[in-house]
């Protein structure tokens, strides 16, 4: 007897590493001759450009720079002024999964930056970014369906539905976009650029056959320094939309969208009548794109005709728990080293979201950097930087598995408080919660020689379902079928054969 299995190919990628990387790097720099000697050192402000990502055996290797702005009030010369400084850095994470095959989801941000002037024409320039990354591997399962030819061959089958939730694509997209900021004519014409900074948001996300179609803005804040030596800021929301390439997923597949970026360049422009600002951006898109999918497994299988020998394989899948955004509120109230009389700039960056267990809690805690420019009382420039760490509590059980993305969104508010400064702002933690188990199907059935037998077996038994026991196990044990059993016993389905006494008919 010929025995044939239907099997399903299930193609995706498993999560071999999620983690995020501290980074700080440092780097003394000559002010450069255009530019006026250093007073003293007000701000320092910047993001991070990822340029490379690649698995290797063993590791992924990461590098791209640190672009920052220093801000300073120059000796002798009325306004502020401002250095820019390019920091190169390379990182990696290790894991022994992790094969040349693999694929690099990853995004950075700058969490803190610090200025010291060694002298009025050297400075030290100090940052630190923390880069989230996560390492998916390709993998491909063989799932038995179902025996060919099952009724002719004498073989019953055991079939169970099971819910798979696959990590079926993760693509990525390079773009560019570019724009140009309109400045206000209300105030004064621009002197010099100071600084900029960018936020990435992602917008709706729709697959439509093999495309994802995906829109997002780049939020961008602007600080420039007037021809009256005056601090002035400009924000825009530079929206974009653009088209991916997925394959091997259905419509309704969910989609979770990392941006990075790549490169940025804001130059003011000066020329005719308008005040521009034109804007050039690098941004990287990678897609996650996972899919619900349901799967019959053929989980046990015996012939009335003859003795088989079964083997059976195991895999691991995921499972979908949870997938959501939580908005998390703060506000923090801390001490000023100068009383605050008006705010020039501020942010809230995010660095690593650490996690805990608390019973059948996962509590996600994300370090926020505050970091505020602003007047005094006297009219000096001053900064103030003040950590917070921001809890968000999600009902998962233990040996979850949770993909966790935290940003700050809409504005930061910060206004003079008693005593001090208070800030408001607003935190997005977007996870998505799996569980993981061991999905056994049979993976070999072939005819083999029957267990011998002591005496003559009877034709007919007599018994009860033990406790925990289907009517399978039965059926198989007799060598005969659950519709010979059901018939027999004039049942009407399987679940009226629990507590009865039932006659079991033999086929062999």
């Amino acid at each position: 007897m010929e025995l044939e299995l239907d099997r399903i190919q299930l193609y995706g990628f498993d999560a071999v590493l999620d983690t995020a990387l501290p980074r700080e790097e440092t780097l003394e720099m000559i002010v450069p001759d255009a530019c006026p000697d250093i007073l003293r050192v007000v701000d320092t402000d910047g993001k991070v450009l990822l340029s490379r990502r690649e698995a290797m055996d063993g590791r992924a290797e990461l590098s791209g720079a640190f672009k920052v702005s220093v801000l300073y009030v120059p000796d002798g010369e009325s306004g502020l002024r401002h250095l820019d400084v390019t920091i190169p850095f390379t990182c990696a994470a290790e894991h022994k999964d992790i094969t040349p095959g693999c694929c690099v989801v990853a995004c950075a941000r700058l969490c803190r930056g610090d200025t010291r002037a060694i002298n009025p024409r050297k400075v030290l320039v100090r940052a630190e970014a923390v880069i989230d990354i996560t390492v998916f591997s390709p993998r491909s399962d063989a799932i038995c369906g179902r025996v060919l030819e099952a009724e002719t061959l004498g073989v019953e089958q055991l079939t169970e539905t099971q819910e798979v939730y696959l990590t079926a694509c993760v693509q990525e997209k390079p773009f560019s976009c570019s724009d140009e900021v309109t400045l206000s004519v209300s105030k004064s014409a621009p002197a010099e650029l100071l600084k900029s900074r960018v936020c990435l948001s992602r917008g709706d996300a729709k697959i439509i056959g093999n495309k994802l179609i995906f829109k997002g803005s780049a939020n961008l804040s602007l600080l420039y320094r007037g021809e009256d030596d005056g601090l002035y800021t400009a924000s825009a929301e530079l929206p974009f939309s653009q088209i991916m390439e997925v394959s091997g997923v259905g419509e309704d597949a969910e989609c979770e969208l990392t941006l990075a970026l790549a490169g940025i360049d804001c130059a003011l422009n000066n020329g005719g009548e308008e005040r521009l600002v034109t804007v050039n951006m690098e941004i990287l898109a990678q897609a996650v794109v996972r899919e619900l999918r349901v799967v019959e497994v053929l989980s046990d299988a015996y012939s009335t005709k003859e003795h088989l020998m079964a083997e059976w394989t195991s895999c691991a899948v995921e499972g979908r728990l949870d997938r959501g955004v939580r908005t998390q509120n703060v506000r923090e109230v801390w001490e000023a080293v100068a009383p605050m009389r008006e705010v020039v700039d501020c942010r809230a960056a995010v660095g690593a979201v650490e996690r805990a267990r608390e019973g059948e809690k996962l509590i996600l805690s994300a370090q926020v950097e505050i970091q505020v420019l602003y007047l005094g009382e006297d009219g000096e420039l001053c900064s103030a930087n003040h950590p917070v760490t921001v809890p968000c509590a999600l009902e998962l059980p233990e040996d979850t598995l949770c993909f966790c993305q935290c940003e700050v969104v809409g504005d930061v508010y910060v206004s003079a408080a008693m005593g001090g400064i208070e800030a408001r702002l607003s935190l997005d933690f977007r996870f998505c919660a799996l569980s993981r188990r061991q999905l056994t199907s049979l993976s070999d059935l072939r005819p083999g020689e029957a267990p011998e037998c002591d005496g003559e077996q009877p034709s007919l038994v007599l018994r009860m379902l033990e406790g925990g026991e289907r009517l399978w196990d039965v059926a198989k044990a007799y060598g005969t079928t659950i519709g010979d059993i059901i018939s027999a016993n004039e049942l009407e389905g399987e679940h009226a054969a629990a507590g009865r006494l039932l006659l079991i008919p033999r086929r062999r």
